[in-house]
């Protein structure tokens, strides 16, 4: 076997948003949370985590590249992922290379990591649940591992607990599980992307930067020091579990949206129950995100008021960026609509860049260019008229979308296949 092979792979993984939120562990090493929660991820073509994966005996150590940018893999979870799938590598073979690696060769062949995110990292968008479920899928992949995708879930788990999800499409439920192993802390999916096709989630990115309190230290903190928390894993979550499956299964989006919005505002509570309190949903260099915030959770409230079933639910993780699920495509019309009159686009900005992702609700919208934004109506339930330009960075229009795909495309690959090294 020559010494100037490399062997790669490279995964697409989804980003998820919970619709019932994690918060709280009872194992900070292996990632065990202190509840259910349940996510649904998300079209992986407008969010997702690429990743490539290499190994060659030309290697010296294993490296890692984020969003071009190296970085340490000597972190604990980071360690424990690769550990985790190292022990499950099986004997790979490329027959036409001539390239062959036993199971025992993999304890001493070094890797390369590239990985891209195509949406901010560490603002509250879940790139690390991406990011480690796309490492964990695409390492399984080149180590030819045989464990499903809930199997593999519960090695995502212990890199970030939130990564455990995005190894399945549509709707997922992360099950907290009772042993001290974390054995039986996984993922398993509820519905595939199909299920619920009418949905259209709209994120309102009002920051990119990275948070003031990552979420492993905030959680932390609420698990010492709130009582909110002990009283929501206890009694709240396991009864609204419940009551969001039944929803999802049947398709409800009344008691779906009442759910994801009081989960929602709960989480946040208990983050304003922690010592010192965390302040998520605020970002301390702009005053006016807080008015946002308001704003946007008020307004969502009225609307659905108005129309005597709720068109549109809110829900907010550890970040300023509201994701709002519309309930079909004529409320997502109207929802752009509405938030593009309040939010508009700085004179600078063309609307092309302005809402990313799905733009085909723009036409369903009437909205073609910046002229149309600027003679939208106020809408009928809210008699203020103000706007807010500049509040808000950008939109993103997305939907239900799949699970971990491999790319078989060699063009898409992070790494040259020459040298194992970033493009």
């Amino acid at each position: 076997m020559g010494e100037k092979w490399v062997l790669m792979k490279t995964a697409q993984t989804p980003t998820n948003i919970a619709v019932i939120k994690y918060w709280g562990k009872r194992d900070e090493t292996l990632i065990l949370p202190v509840n259910d929660s349940i996510s649904v991820t998300l079209d992986p073509a407008h969010l997702c985590t690429t990743t490539t994966v290499a190994v060659s005996p030309a290697f010296q150590q294993d490296r890692m590249w984020l969003n071009g940018k190296e970085m340490s893999l000597s972190g604990g979870r980071y360690q424990n992922c690769l550990r985790e799938i190292r022990k499950r590598a099986r004997e790979v073979e490329d027959k036409e290379r001539g390239i062959k690696i036993e199971k025992k060769d993999w304890e001493k062949l070094h890797l390369h990591i590239a990985s891209y995110n195509n949406f901010p990292t560490a603002a509250g968008l879940a790139s690390s649940a991406a990011g480690f479920a796309c490492l964990v899928f695409a390492l399984a992949k080149l180590m030819n591992v045989s464990e499903d995708e809930s199997q593999l879930s519960a090695i995502a788990r212990q890199g970030s607990g939130s990564a455990c999800r995005s190894l399945f499409g549509g709707f997922v439920k992360w099950i907290m599980g009772k042993e001290d192993d974390g054995s039986d802390s996984l993922a398993v999916q509820l519905v595939d992307e199909k299920h619920w096709e009418d949905l259209f989630i709209i994120i309102a990115v009002v920051s990119s930067r990275q948070k003031e309190t990552s979420s492993t230290s905030g959680m932390r903190e609420s698990v010492e020091t709130s009582s909110l928390l002990q009283h929501r894993a206890k009694e709240v979550v396991p009864k609204r579990t419940i009551q969001m499956e039944e929803a999802i299964q049947y398709r409800d989006f009344a008691s779906f949206a009442k759910l994801a919005c009081a989960d929602s505002n709960q989480f946040h509570a208990v983050c304003l129950d922690t010592l010192p309190p965390i302040f998520y949903m605020n970002d301390t260099s702009h005053r006016q995100v807080l008015v946002y915030i308001c704003w946007i959770i008020s307004y969502v409230e009225k609307w659905n008021r108005s129309e005597g079933t709720p068109q549109v639910a809110y829900t907010f993780d550890a970040g300023p960026n509201a994701v709002l699920i519309a309930r079909d495509r004529k409320a997502a019309a109207q929802l752009i609509q509405r938030l593009l009159f309040y939010f508009p686009p700085k004179s600078d900005t063309d609307l092309d860049s302005y809402l990313l992702g799905d733009k085909t609700i723009l036409k369903d919208a009437g909205l073609e260019g910046l002229e149309d934004v600027k003679a939208l109506s106020p809408p009928p339930e809210n008699g203020s008229a103000q706007k807010y330009p500049g509040d808000v960075s950008y939109f993103i229009c997305t939907r239900p979308g799949k699970g971990p795909i491999l790319l078989s495309n060699d063009k898409l690959a992070l790494l040259d296949p020459e040298t194992g090294l970033p493009k």
